[in-house]
């Protein structure tokens, strides 16, 4: 699978620039900053270059709408000089945790830079809304442009380096995008049906011009029942959809029982490949990075599909 050079150039930034271990020296005097998701902490490993200790707490194919923080965690949290999070709900168990912090440090959510008009609302009287903003480049510029000022604030003796790296990360982000757009091109108007594990993907359909259906709800809080399955494997006949897609984060039974359903019904789908939906690939690899990431899951969908 190819890369865009840009998405490799990302790689160094993310390997040379930051520090990432896990446990701090005595002689190690870097401020900490704790991001929750591993794609929220590649904000922070871009932005924040090699002045900053950045941590993640959720690694690679974690869910953070199961996420419950351990006592190791609470204690990263605690000692932390900085935490950022996606905000939106995104990690529903650890929400009242990251309030209880702001009290005491600066706490970080992506969402607060982006403006409300564009976050997609799932039931406005519960205030639920779609947490998976990263799927939406020009949104998710935004967070990281918040992110940006914010740790500017926090430290002003770094802010010309931080500004240097806010401006290359979001230039990659945007020639990334332009790449990927290419890639949709590639394939006609009426394929453009992206079927998931979870609702995860609104955002991506909405940048990238598909329909989107998933499974689950917006959280894998929510189960698929037995109606779900059945109005899934219906809408994929109707539609004449040759593939579905996994996801990295999501057990995959309840999709694999769609698949079943149709071939039942006379009508063969394949798995189009998995996709990175709530969390990044494994470190060291173009899928660890928000860009490659973003790349890889539009390459796979356009195969898949074609």
């Amino acid at each position: 699978m190819k890369y865009p050079y840009l998405i490799i150039a990302s790689l160094f930034v993310f390997s040379f620039g930051c520090n990432t271990n896990t446990t701090d020296s005595p002689e190690n005097e870097k401020p900490v900053v704790v991001a929750t998701t591993s794609i929220v902490a590649d904000i922070a490993k871009n932005i924040c270059s090699d002045f900053a200790d950045v941590k993640s707490l959720m690694g690679p194919g974690v869910d953070p709408h199961l996420y419950k923080a351990s006592h190791g965690d609470i204690e990263l949290l605690t000692n932390a000089d900085v935490v950022i999070y996606n905000g939106l709900h995104l990690e529903g168990k650890m929400s009242e945790i990251l309030e209880k912090l702001k009290s005491s440090k600066t706490v970080i959510a992506v969402s607060d830079g982006v403006n409300d008009a564009s976050i997609r609302t799932i039931n406005e009287e519960a205030d639920v809304h779609d947490p998976h903003i990263w799927f939406d480049v020009a949104i998710w510029s935004n967070g990281v442009r918040h992110v940006s000022e914010s740790l500017k604030k926090k430290y002003p003796s770094h802010k010309d380096q931080i500004e240097k790296n806010t401006k290359t990360y979001l230039h990659a982000i945007d020639s990334v995008n332009k790449e990927c757009i290419k890639l949709v091109e590639s394939l006609a108007i009426e394929k453009r049906i992206l079927i998931t594990s979870h609702d995860a993907f609104e955002y991506f359909g909405r940048s990238y011009d598909f329909k989107v259906r998933g499974l689950q709800g917006i959280s894998t809080l929510s189960e698929s029942g037995l109606k779900d399955v059945t109005d899934m494997v219906n809408f994929i006949i109707d539609n004449k959809i040759k593939a579905v897609f996994v996801e990295n984060s999501v057990p995959q039974k309840a999709l694999r029982s769609v698949i079943d359903g149709c071939k039942a019904k006379g009508h063969d789908v394949t798995v189009g490949g998995e996709l990175f939906s709530d969390a990044l690939g494994a470190d060291r690899t173009p899928e660890g990075t928000y860009l490659g990431m973003i790349y890889f899951n539009v390459e796979t969908v356009i195969n898949g599909l074609k």
